[in-house]
Order: structure tokens, then sequence, then C-alpha cells
């Protein structure tokens, strides 16, 4: 895959935070040309001296939940941890692994925020503007926000607001389980972020494209 490079990623925190606040601006909210039928998980994962970083992207159709392809990256941590400002560790990596992949996806799931950020910035964010393709931030806790309790049960959802802006839905993906943080990263619609995934949702907590990816990135750092 072809990605557009929007800058370079050596900047000191407080550059960082000036550029999120910049391409936060970038970031469109419209809906999808087509429901999708190749999905891709991104997710990353640290070696065990935290010196490396790792990250997979796995493919698959959506009809089926078959793998098409699998890609990796292995990259030096080159940022700080730095709340808020996590992209700027993660993104380079993750870009390395989805540019070897042959096939261009629909959409990308990624285990982390989209809109649901400070300065509504998040990884999906900034993935989706260097992809120029829809992006979906689906996050295990919670950054920022707040919600009313939910039901208890699969599917039910409720908005995730700062400051009187909704930023992204707080969604149950599994009966009695820790819902999900989900938020647009670009090129899609809240109302359909929370579709894609609800799809993409089997069995368990977290949906298929950033399960796997998730497993494939955890095996590979073990190797670092």
């Amino acid at each position: 895959m072809k990605i557009r490079y929007l800058h370079l990623w050596d900047a000191t925190p407080a550059q960082a935070g000036r550029l999120q606040k910049q391409l936060s601006g970038r970031v469109r909210l419209e809906p999808l040309a087509h429901w999708p039928k190749l999905a891709a998980g991104l997710d990353c994962a640290f070696s065990p001296d935290k010196k490396y970083i790792a990250a997979a992207a796995v493919l698959l159709r959506l009809e089926d939940f078959e793998v098409v392809e699998t890609t990796s990256a292995v990259l030096p941590v080159q940022f700080p941890y730095i709340p808020g400002l996590l992209s700027f560790r993660e993104a380079p990596v993750c870009i390395a692994a989805v540019e070897k992949l042959r096939r261009r996806p629909d959409v990308f799931l990624v285990d982390g925020q989209g809109l649901a950020h400070p300065r509504r910035l998040g990884l999906a964010c900034h993935l989706g503007l260097f992809l120029d393709l829809p992006t979906i931030g689906c996050a295990k806790s919670r950054l920022i926000g707040q919600y009313e309790n939910l039901p208890i049960q699969k599917g039910a959802s409720a908005p995730l607001t700062d400051k009187g802006e909704i930023i992204g839905s707080v969604v149950r993906t599994r009966t009695d389980v820790k819902p999900l943080f989900i938020s647009p990263g670009h090129r899609i619609t809240f109302e359909q972020a929370v579709e894609v995934v609800l799809a993409c949702c089997t069995k368990y907590r977290l949906p298929e494209p950033t399960r796997l990816a998730h497993q494939f990135v955890g095996r590979l750092k073990h190797q670092l």
C-alpha cells in the first residue's frame, strides 16, 4: 500500500502537541462510500526491554472472517511515553506494517483512540490522515470523556462526551463484559464506527481484526 507522508516524526513533545492540534482540523467525519468487505486490524507491542516496538496488520474478509493477509514491522522506539502523544510512538511502526499490505483495506480498526482524545487526534485519526482511508479507534480503556452506565447486553451503547461535545461511543461488544471505547478516526461517522465494530465482533470482547492483530504482535514481541 502507498502512504502519503504528512510530516516527519522527529518532533519534541511540545512540537508534537502543536502538530496534533493542526492536524485535527483535517479529520473528516463522513459516511462510508460502501459497506466494507475487507477490514484490517492494527495493534502494537513493545519488546521486553522497551527498546523496540512491533506492529501487526491483519486483513480479514468480513463475510466469513477469513484472514486474507498478515504483515508486521519492527522499529526502535524513538519517542518517550507521554499520555496523549502515543501516536508519535506507535504510528511510524503501524505505517511500516501497513505499507507491506498487498491489498487495500476498506476500513482500519486501530487499537487506540480516534477523536476521543484531548486534542481530537488519537492514533486512529493520525493514521487515518496518513492512510487517507476510513479508520476507527477501538480502545480498551477511556482516555477522556464521560458517559452514563450501560445495560449489560451486547450492543448497548452510550455517547462519550467531553465538555459537551460527543467524541465517541461506549459500546458493549459482549454481554456482561467491560465495554470498548469506539471513536471515529477518519472518513467514517460515529454511527458507522459502532456498526462496523459490532459487525466485526464474534464471541469475544475485541473485534476480530484487532483481536488477531493483538495475538500476532504479542507473539512477535517475544522474539525481539
